[in-house]
């Protein structure tokens, strides 16, 4: 799409889904056995032909600039580039980012921006396919400063979002970033009108919140960003700029998941299992793009598989395995028995002679009930991972325990007989 620069945020620590981003940065997180989070974004943008890309990267950003620089590489003979802006120390500035505004900030003359411009800002963490086009032609037919995507949700979840109100010519008026339900005015609900125009329940409060995903007018962004001393888009940013600017409010109809919680990562891959997922990554329309792997296809013998995804190069043996993940180079020996658990599988095959006492994979006759298993984690016989004693939340340091979710982090080692 022409005019249009997309920015990725890719650069936070990602605390609420430790430990899986112990070794990683969030949108490194391996999602649905094969892909990662920051593909999503990447895909919708490659999708709705934007080719003008900057990720911008600061925390455990190693594997994510190793996924992207060997992943979204087009030909030298176009405009077309996905680009890699990460933090860095200057004698203007010594300081890492400070949020999602200041990221942006300190990197706002890479961008070669010209005041025709519009920038598409998006988070590098969220699960949805969307077509860019139809945000960038609303805020171009508003001829709005700045446009804030948004979703529906009902009344219960809001203190995890920023909360947007909007009048009937869709300008934005109010926003409130994770309001209490006690503090969140009756009047910033949507009215009956809107829930019958989208089918929602109208004995019951919706509201709009923020996707995260932005379209400024550059000379517009880059006023707002040399103007305040504001370091977060949405604690910040968005409620000052809306005082002096024309802003617009967007509404997205299709499905939006942030995976920002263990829990919600753990309940987004396990949906992908279904018959008919809310997400599909079947789509021929609008693909979801990764990593190229030569790898060959996962070799299943005398096993039972109950609505499981697979992918591949792994090796099955024996096992039982029901609505569960199975992620790349993935080694489940005999008698294994997996039930709504993430096994993400190896970055590499373990030569016979390496081996050491407990290979990679999950050992012969272990059980795993509602775990999440990182990467090149070696699980003995005999193990016994179910949460046994209904703990919501622990640590330890083989293994973590995340809203009764158990995850053993990335190059654990299980000892055989464990029960956990």
């Amino acid at each position: 799409m022409r005019r249009v620069k997309a920015l990725i945020l890719g650069g936070g620590q990602g605390k609420r889904l430790f430990p899986l981003t112990r070794d990683r940065s969030k949108p490194a997180v391996p999602i649905a056995g094969k892909y990662r989070l920051i593909d999503i974004s990447l895909s919708n943008c490659i999708n709705s032909n934007i080719r003008n890309i900057f990720v911008l990267t600061q925390f455990n950003s190693a594997s994510l600039n190793h996924h992207i620089n060997h992943t979204y590489r087009f030909d030298y003979f176009t405009q077309t580039f996905v680009e890699i802006l990460a933090a860095e120390q200057t004698i203007q500035n010594r300081e890492w980012f400070q949020g999602t505004a200041d990221a942006v900030k300190k990197n706002i003359n890479h961008l070669n921006l010209e005041d025709n411009d519009d920038v598409l800002i998006l988070s590098g963490d969220h699960l949805y396919k969307m077509d860019y086009h139809e945000i960038i032609a609303f805020h171009r037919e508003k001829n709005a400063d700045f446009t804030v995507s948004t979703v529906i949700i009902p009344a219960h979840i809001i203190e995890e979002f920023g909360i947007i109100k909007l009048d009937k010519q869709m300008r934005l008026s109010e926003f409130k970033e994770k309001p209490s339900r006690k503090e969140m005015p009756k009047s910033m609900s949507l009215c009956g009108e809107w829930k019958e125009k989208f089918n929602l329940d109208k004995d019951k409060d919706f509201y709009l919140a923020s996707m995260g995903v932005y379209v400024f007018k550059a000379d517009v962004l880059k006023k707002i960003l040399a103007y305040t001393s504001a370091v977060d888009f949405g604690m910040q940013v968005i409620p000052e700029a809306i005082k002096r600017y024309k802003a617009y409010g967007f509404i997205f109809d299709g499905y939006w998941r942030d995976i920002g919680t263990i829990k919600s990562f753990y309940e987004e891959n396990i949906a992908l299992t279904e018959v008919n997922p809310k997400f599909d990554f079947f789509s021929e329309e609008r693909k979801v793009f990764t990593h190229p792997r030569f790898l060959p296809p996962a070799k299943i013998i005398d096993s039972q598989i109950v609505n499981s995804l697979i992918t591949e190069g792994c090796l099955i043996q024996g096992a039982h395995i029901e609505k569960s993940v199975i992620g790349l180079r993935s080694v489940i020996n005999k008698k294994v028995t997996l039930k709504e658990s993430i096994v993400m599988g190896a970055d590499y095959y373990e030569r016979e002679s390496s081996r050491g006492i407990i290979p990679l994979g999950i050992g012969e006759g272990s059980v795993l009930e509602r775990v999440i298993v990182d990467k090149n984690a070696r699980i003995g016989k005999r193990v016994v991972i179910k949460n046994l004693e209904g703990i919501k939340h622990f640590d330890s340091e083989n293994y973590y325990i995340r809203d009764g979710i158990v995850i053993i982090p990335k190059n654990a080692l299980i000892p055989d007989s464990t029960q956990i």
